[in-house]
């Protein structure tokens, strides 16, 4: 049997020399850099992401230095280094300085300590002396690593690598004394789970959980970056659980822990809160490969929100009919309304929260279709008001069951692979994605003799009815029909 105390080892030994290897793999441009701050008098080392992948043996794009340099002394260096002048000072607040050369870009921050007012949104920044002191200040062990640069001296003064290779995450400081440094740092945590596939180190959780409310003093633009990133990690349920366990999301995301619904005792509806976490697994399931170039490729940021917010409007609209049973009418439209203000809120754009809305709005469309299959009229204003989401809509519609009943989940599916069949053979002959009336807005007010306006804008929109309900109709059938809908207009 195998020594867990040799086995452990054995991981931290290969890692450091897999670590090593990969640092020694650098680019020639950033040992050069290194060897202009050594004699320049300064220190520079790589940190943080860029560290920890390495020695997950994985290659990072990302170059973050810090260094004993103050930022006039980096600029100096860098400007040396491009050889162009090529920099960039958007963070010099910060600390912060990047230039590229050869197309190697480093972002280079001098070593600091920053922490947050009780009422304030933004970080307090001051300058440190040490490269021990600024891994203290950064969020977790795994990321409070460093090599020295040029002599590639691994530095790990937390204990890093050893929480790395337990897939562990514990903060280099007191978690209390961390998470009020810098309360995003919670988000963080929970990011790394959906991310990395990590676990929260007990204190560290209890810690969350104990300081959850501070979250609120962070910005909505940097909640949401690590909401998004959690959602577009690999394991987005684990991550959300956690921000629905550690409280974090009673301030963040509130709609999530709300749709912990209370089971009634005869089980007339589905736990909505795992409901909704099963949807968005089976989501993910069914984006196309990453890098496929196929539908929804994933990750997928508008499925993946909106198999999770699908179901967001039920609380709001449950109600208990007579006889016990739970109804949930017009949850579809209230989740949709419930989208736009959640994403509004955490400061997602425009485009995004309309097109996860819409989803929402649109979830439910389908399941007359497997008791009365619908006309042909019907599955052309299916197709129309999807529009360009009719890819997603697909595949949260298909994500949408959860039932255990095989016999009824066969019958959707079955359902559902008829409806995508038809859209197929409409769009084959019809064009279905793009469908417009016969006649044009410039036609319209040739025939009928209208300069551009309201009236121009109602024919079209009668035009369009026509064209959804009986398909092409020809550029005579659909003169006539205007002409005829023109004369009753006008008579009436």
């Amino acid at each position: 049997m195998t020594d867990p105390v040799d086995e452990s080892a054995q991981r931290l030994a290969t890692a450091r020399t897999r670590a090593a290897s990969m640092f020694a793999a650098l680019p020639e441009e950033v040992h050069e850099l290194g060897r202009r701050f050594e004699a320049a008098g300064h220190e520079l080392a790589l940190v943080g992401g860029p560290v920890r992948d390495a020695v997950l043996g994985r290659s990072s794009a990302d170059l973050d230095f810090t260094t004993s340099a103050r930022p006039e002394q980096t600029e100096a260096i860098l400007r040396e280094w491009t050889h162009d002048g090529a920099i960039w000072d958007m963070g010099r607040d910060f600390g912060t300085l990047g230039g590229v050369r050869h197309g190697v870009r480093v972002e280079i921050t001098t070593y600091r300590t920053e922490s947050y007012d009780p009422t304030s949104r933004k970080p307090q920044v001051e300058y440190g002396d040490t490269l021990e002191g600024d891994l203290s200040r950064r969020d977790f062990t795994v990321n409070a690593m460093a090599v020295r640069l040029p002599s590639l001296e691994l530095v790990d003064p937390f204990d890093g690598l050893t929480d790395l290779s337990r897939t562990l995450l514990r903060t280099p400081v007191g978690p209390q004394q961390s998470f009020t440094d810098d309360p995003l740092r919670m988000m963080r945590a929970v990011r790394f789970v959906a991310q990395l596939g990590f676990r929260i180190e007990d204190s560290t959780a209890d810690a969350i959980e104990e300081l959850a409310e501070r979250i609120t003093i962070v910005s909505a633009e940097r909640v949401r970056e690590e909401l998004v990133k959690l959602m577009l990690g690999a394991h987005p349920r684990g991550g959300l659980e956690l921000l629905t366990e550690l409280g974090l999301a009673a301030h963040v995301l509130p709609e999530l822990p709300a749709l912990q619904l209370e089971i009634d005792e005869h089980h007339h509806h589905k736990d909505v809160y795992e409901h909704s976490l099963t949807v968005l697994d089976q989501a993910i399931d069914l984006e196309s490969p990453a890098g496929s170039g196929g539908p929804c490729e994933g990750p997928d940021l508008v499925l993946r929100l909106s198999a999770l917010f699908h179901d967001i409007g039920k609380p709001a609209t449950r109600r208990f009919e007579p006889g016990g049973a739970v109804s949930f009418r017009f949850h579809e439209t209230v989740g949709a309304k419930m989208t736009v203000q959640r994403m509004k809120a955490l400061a997602f754009d425009k485009d995004t929260t309309k097109r996860v809305a819409r989803l929402v709005e649109l979830h439910l469309r389908f399941h007359g279709y497997a008791d009365a299959p619908w006309t042909d009229s019907a599955v052309r204003r299916y197709v129309t008001d999807a529009g360009d989401l009719l890819q997603h809509l697909h595949r949260l519609t298909r994500a949408d069951v959860t039932t255990r009943n095989r016999r009824k989940a066969r019958a959707l599916s079955r359902a559902y692979d008829e409806l995508e069949a038809r859209i197929d053979e409409l769009a084959a002959q019809e064009e279905i994605d793009r469908i417009r009336p016969d006649l044009d807005g410039n036609e319209i007010m040739r025939l009928l003799d209208l300069p551009p306006g309201r009236e121009v804008g109602e024919a079209y929109r009668h035009l369009l009815e026509l064209r959804m309900e009986h398909g092409p109709l020809g550029a005579e059938r659909a003169e006539a029909e205007l002409r005829s809908w023109w004369e009753s207009r006008s008579g009436s």
